[in-house]
């Protein structure tokens, strides 16, 4: 056992004694050491009632045996960042999350990990260090909000988001969005629509280092108690069997996790934490790989903000397990790809008889909302590395059209622009210097595309940025254009009244101008030099590399 390092051996007498100073007995030090990570805090709605769930992953470890020892991870909230300063601390949290449970982890050296996340950064900052640390492991989230109700139609936090719009244009009034913003946001859980978190809840059951349900059981369900206590079991079984997440993750399950991704229309930061949590198990996922499976796998599934559907809803219609099953129908998932179960996904499939229960909510394979998947990468003369729409939220009118430029150099500048009333049907927002270098921390900008559709722009304008989207955003709004302006890209030498054309269904997306014209512009851009609010973002700054990489740190 790891463990064995801290607390075997005459030369061990000093640290047991500081063990034996937790209240530990001479019993449990010879058993299994089970580092418990928990994201509790108090200000994140996803990570409340993380002390429940975590004393049930502890009574599901003492069970079988072993000793659970909890230390803590930070958490961001992305909603309470938007649109301030916090939001640049986002994305850059994701390797502060990992490198905390990699120095906790190995400086005191537990014999195997539960990691208990839920909301955006989180997950996939454990899921990133599981796979670094390689030792016996399982994920169990806090689980999905319930959506809210007004006036008999399910809301959530975007409906909130997009009601401010509303406000301006006149066809909200400000008791009535006072009335929504104490409605739609009823429970704890990650917020309840196909946003981030969940996405990668979902995907972390794909992958198969979560059990079947961690993507969909809402948080205040007996049985999301009931899956925590099965996680600690299971982490036992785990460690006697020394299966570790390497033996697990694979080419194979970076090809489900990519298909379930574009089946169910997830969150376009996906496209960030898919390649960087595949880097940790040496595995290469490139923006090639996210077009090529979205180009054969249909969307199956129309979730808010695509559609009028809850993560509730995709429980009560099956859950993942029933997706996985519907898409196994025409051979597109690896069913022999190996999970923290001990048995592969097809042998899940089969023991939980999964099946979809409303093809309302999961569209039969044979009838998708379309034939693509949820997300497409685009490529061009400004995005050389590409960039990424999540098309399953976009209007029909928009998938391809050409658009007039109207550039801003930060989001701020662009929400006062739409919120002015400056921007009308035609245009295409551009917004520079948003990037993981740029920006600097990449920041999510739901603010802007919730006003847009807030105001009923939703079906005639694009924005275009270096930045990031949140999972709730809907609308021609695409990401992630790598190289970013801060590091030279293209996409900073994009001028106010410039022709923008964008071909989601032909994946390109150009500026209206030519080679000779390019290439002189090139020559006397200059990125703008922005000075660091800290200098922890600097050395983010110093240290990130492309969107279109993952944003991971340089090697």
């Amino acid at each position: 056992m790891r463990s064995k390092k801290m607390t075997g051996g005459l030369e061990k007498a000093p640290h047991r004694s500081l063990l034996y100073a937790l209240g530990l007995s001479k019993d449990e030090m010879s058993r299994p050491l089970i580092g418990i990570c928990n994201s509790a805090n108090e200000i994140i709605p996803g990570h409340i009632h993380l002390h429940t769930i975590v004393r049930a992953v502890k009574d599901g470890v003492r069970l079988a045996g072993g000793v659970p020892m909890e230390f803590p991870a930070i958490g961001v909230c992305d909603g309470l960042a938007m649109n301030h300063a916090g939001m640049r601390y986002s994305l850059p949290s994701r390797e502060i999350i990992a490198d905390s449970i990699e120095i906790m982890a190995t400086a005191h050296p537990f014999d195997a990990l539960v990691l208990v996340p839920n909301c955006d950064k989180i997950v996939p900052g454990m899921l990133m260090a599981a796979l670094r640390l390689n030792i016996p492991t399982v994920i169990v989230s806090g689980g999905a909000m319930l959506a809210g109700k007004k006036d008999g139609k399910k809301v959530d936090l975007i409906t909130v988001f997009e009601g401010v719009g509303q406000v301006k244009t006149g066809s909200m009034t400000e008791n009535e969005l006072s009335d929504l913003e104490q409605s739609a946001c009823p429970t704890c859980g990650s917020c309840s629509g196909m946003f981030t978190a969940n996405s990668m809840n979902c995907l972390s059951e794909t992958i198969g280092l979560a059990l079947p349900g961690n993507g969909t059981i809402p948080a205040v369900m007996a049985d999301r108690i009931r899956l925590a206590k099965r996680a600690g079991t299971r982490v036992m079984d785990l460690l006697e069997k020394d299966i570790k997440p390497r033996d697990i993750v694979t080419e194979k399950s970076l090809t489900n996790a990519v298909t379930m991704d574009m089946a169910l229309g997830c969150s376009t930061n996906t496209v960030l934490h898919l390649p960087a949590i595949f880097d940790e198990a040496g595995l290469k996922l490139d923006l090639t790989i996210f077009d090529k499976i979205s180009r054969s796998t249909p969307n199956l599934c129309k979730l808010s903000p695509a559609g009028p559907h809850h993560i509730q809803d995709l429980h009560d219609a099956g859950g993942i397990q029933a997706v996985l099953a519907e898409l196994a129908k025409s051979g597109r998932i690896e069913l022999d790809a190996m999970t923290v179960t001990g048995k592969t996904i097809g042998e899940n499939i089969k023991e939980l008889n999964a099946c979809v229960k409303d093809h309302e909510i999961v569209r039969p394979i044979d009838n998708p909302y379309s034939n693509e998947g949820g997300i497409a990468i685009l490529f061009g003369n400004i995005a050389k590395e590409g960039c990424v729409v999540k098309q399953s939220a976009v209007a029909p009118e928009m998938m391809k059209t050409t658009s007039n430029a109207k550039v801003y150099n930060s989001e701020e500048d662009a929400v006062e622009a739409i919120l002015g009333g400056k921007i009308v049907k035609g245009d295409a927002i551009v917004i520079l210097y948003e990037g993981p270098k740029g920006g600097p921390g990449m920041r999510e900008m739901l603010t802007p595309t919730s006003a847009i559709s807030g105001m009923g722009l939703g079906a005639d304008v694009a924005l275009i940025t270096d930045g990031r989207f949140s999972g709730g955003t809907r609308g021609a709004a695409i990401g992630h254009v790598s190289p970013e302006a801060a590091s030279g890209g293209t996409i900073g030498i994009v001028q106010t009244g410039d022709k923008i054309e964008i071909d989601i269904p032909g994946r390109s997306i150009n500026v209206v101008l030519t080679d000779e014209e390019i290439a002189d512009r090139m020559k006397t851009f200059k990125p703008i030099q922005k000075e660091m609010p800290s200098a922890f973002l600097k050395r983010y700054s110093e240290n990130v590399t492309s969107a279109s990489t993952g944003a991971i740190y340089k090697k």
